[in-house]
């Protein structure tokens, strides 16, 4: 349980909001509060708890779906600071 806090710590300080909890409480859905890059465009987060594990997905283009699994906090800590570039505003 303590793994799965830890997740859901990372979560938020990535910039995730809580979505909507499964009615077992064994999956919390997650969504990008404010994409700031390319990367973060249309982004959801899965913590599962059966697995201990965080799968992230986000699309990068139209119908292109990209989704990472992460199975140690720090990894996910890792992932979330070596972020690609800003979006350009237009």
């Amino acid at each position: 349980m303590e793994k799965l806090l830890a997740f859901q710590t990372a979560a938020r300080e990535g910039g995730f909001v809580p979505e909507k909890e499964s009615a077992e409480g064994t999956v919390l859905w997650l969504r990008k509060n404010a994409p700031a890059t390319t990367r973060d465009t249309h982004q959801r987060m899965c913590i599962d708890a059966l697995t201990n594990s965080v799968t992230v997905y986000w699309m990068t283009l139209p119908g292109k779906l990209n989704s990472k699994t992460f199975r140690g906090v720090p990894a996910l800590q890792e992932w979330f600071e070596v972020g690609p570039e800003a979006i350009l505003q237009r």
